[in-house]
């Protein structure tokens, strides 16, 4: 390498440019090379400005959830890239299909996502209490008050509402005859889906399908074994519940059994065709003889299959992979009706549910790997081809399929989404059955606990719990609003009927008929006779993870992103 003398390797070439400062150098080589000055001021967000930022990015998210929570809440249409549309009232949907940029309302989708994979309900809700408990946080940093210490007095406001939950908690008491309170409950839920229309029907089949998988002496529920198909046509009251495994496949040969009683069925994931050569090899054949042997060892292959499965006494075949028609053929006249393309999870449910073992290979295939079922038949849907396979009285009875019915498909995915939210909070109640109940009246209960509490604190917490107080009354604001109700005067009457009588149920009641309404004309009723529930963890679970995440956006003090130094 040529050595240069330092004065030409330190000779800087000033450019004036209106908005960045930099420098050029030229490396040994004469490639040239920018420094440039610290990143500019404008593109980073710092301090408060950063927070105020953080803060409305959220709100508006919320915002989006506010006018979807309740049973009034209104659904939100979605549209994908490819123009699928989704039509739910779901938190968790919304915000997962909303293509969210900005990272700190990302922490809101993720916020509602944990709860929908914790809890399963109240995604809404959790959303809009994170909202109010921002715009709650922007009033105390106007005023000056640190963001840490407004974190802190969240945290112990939380901790005195969880509290509160629990006190107000009440046991409900079921049993395997006495399903009532777990209907009532995942009533509760649906109210505020589209399928309220047939919420009783629903609650009933999310109950029954629940306690068919659950362990009752465990207090556990096995959700791997509740199956949810769906299939546009009919009505929704047509929903139903199936004792066994519904798949969305037809028997392969239409001559073949439409009906197989007490069958024992082989589960097969080998393709049901001669094996061809793994590599690429070329098989010649140059004359008749040849192809003839070829032809014949190909039928010999078939022949021993289907031999093989009839020796094991199957009377079903189910297979992962196709078969030719070859294959089809031989099976109808050995009378073996089959199912072919069948998906690798359905395999593995029928499997589970028919206690068979599922068979990789024919020449293992023997009598104590099959699986067995009282019924399996094909069900037509309707005047068109639709057909699906239900499987039904298996060996272990436990699995149960939702098949749900609706007037078109995104009714029919919207409605499996709402089941599953039902379905959720009985799995909760039979986990926990402490229930608090619904209607914001136990926000109000830990809004008044709260406030009340925080006239015990000095300092400038006081202030940061008086908000959480403030933000807890959001959630019933937000439900009369979305009643048509005049949410700070139904608020405030609910409020102060529970301070008068004591009585931690009055809540807000969103659809009670004018005689029911109280003498000054509000609709503030008992919670507990209306059967609103809702589950307690479900509710302390809302106000931990919007605490967190509250807490997790305050902390922010500077944004920094990559490539925006201009």
């Amino acid at each position: 390498t040529t050595h240069y003398p330092p004065s030409l390797l330190t000779t800087h070439h000033h450019y004036s440019l209106p908005t960045i400062t930099m420098s050029m150098i030229y490396d040994e080589y004469g490639r040239p090379f920018v420094i440039l000055k610290e990143q500019q001021a404008k593109a980073r967000v710092k301090g408060l400005e950063a927070q105020k930022s953080n803060i409305l990015a959220a709100k508006s998210v919320s915002s989006i959830l506010r006018t979807s929570l309740g049973p009034k809440g209104m659904d939100k249409m979605l549209v994908s890239q490819d123009g699928d549309v989704t039509i739910t009232n779901d938190g968790a949907t919304i915000l997962a299909q909303m293509a969210v940029d900005h990272q700190i309302a990302k922490l809101l989708v993720e916020l509602s996502a944990s709860q929908d994979d914790e809890i399963g309900d109240g995604t809404t809700g959790v959303v809009v209490l994170a909202g109010a408990l921002l715009e709650q946080s922007e009033k105390l940093l106007d005023r000056g008050i640190h963001p840490v210490r407004v974190a802190e007095g969240f945290e112990k406001a939380a901790g005195v509402a969880i509290e509160t939950l629990e006190n107000i908690a009440d046991r409900i008491k079921f049993s395997e005859n006495d399903v009532e309170p777990l209907v009532t409950t995942a009533m509760t839920t649906l109210s505020s889906k589209i399928i309220n229309v047939d919420k009783r029907h629903m609650a009933d089949i999310a109950v029954r399908a629940v306690l068919n998988v659950a362990d009752l002496k465990r207090n556990d529920v096995n959700f791997d074994m509740i199956r949810m198909e769906g299939k546009p046509g009919g009505a929704l009251e047509d929903t139903e519940l199936v004792n066994g495994i519904v798949i969305d496949k037809e028997i392969s040969h239409p001559q073949m059994q439409k009906e197989i009683k007490d069958a024992k069925m082989c589960i097969l994931t080998c393709p049901f065709e001669p094996p061809k050569p793994k590599t690429k090899h070329k098989l010649e054949i140059s004359s008749k003889e040849a192809y003839d042997n070829l032809y014949k060892q190909e039928q010999e292959y078939f022949k021993e299959m289907v031999q093989q499965v009839k020796d094991s006494g199957a009377n079903l075949v189910i297979c992962q992979w196709g078969f030719d028609d070859e294959a089809n053929h031989l099976l109808l006249q050995n009378k073996l009706p089959a199912v072919r393309w069948v998906g690798g999870i359905e395999i593995e449910h029928i499997a589970i549910a028919t206690g068979g073992r599922i068979v990789p290979r024919f020449l293992e295939l023997t009598a104590d790997k099959l699986g067995k079922a009282g019924l399996v038949r094909e069900v037509s849907f309707g005047t068109t081809k639709e057909r699906m396979l239900v499987i039904e009285d298996c060996a272990n009875s436990n699995a149960v399929t939702v098949l749900v019915r609706g007037g078109n498909k995104m009714i029919v995915e919207e409605a499996k989404r709402s089941l599953h939210d039902a379905m959720c909070v009985v799995r909760n109640l039979i986990k926990d059955n402490r229930v608090v109940y619904g209607g914001g009246s136990a926000e109000l209960a830990c809004s008044l606990a709260v406030s009340k509490h925080a006239d015990t604190v000095t300092g400038v917490d006081q202030y940061a719990i008086r908000a959480f107080a403030d933000a807890l009354d959001d959630v019933p604001l937000a439900l009369a609003e979305n009643s048509g109700l005049s949410p700070i005067e139904e608020v405030a009457a609910a409020k102060s009927r529970q301070l008068k009588e004591g009585n931690h149920f009055i809540g807000i009641g969103v659809d009670l008929a004018a005689e029911m309404k109280t003498e000054d004309g509000f609709s503030t009723c008992d919670m507990r006779e209306q059967g609103v529930f809702e589950t307690l963890i479900g509710k302390q679970q809302q106000i931990q993870l919007a605490t967190q995440v509250v807490k997790m956006i305050l902390k922010i003090d500077d944004v920094i992103s990559p490539g925006s130094f201009a």
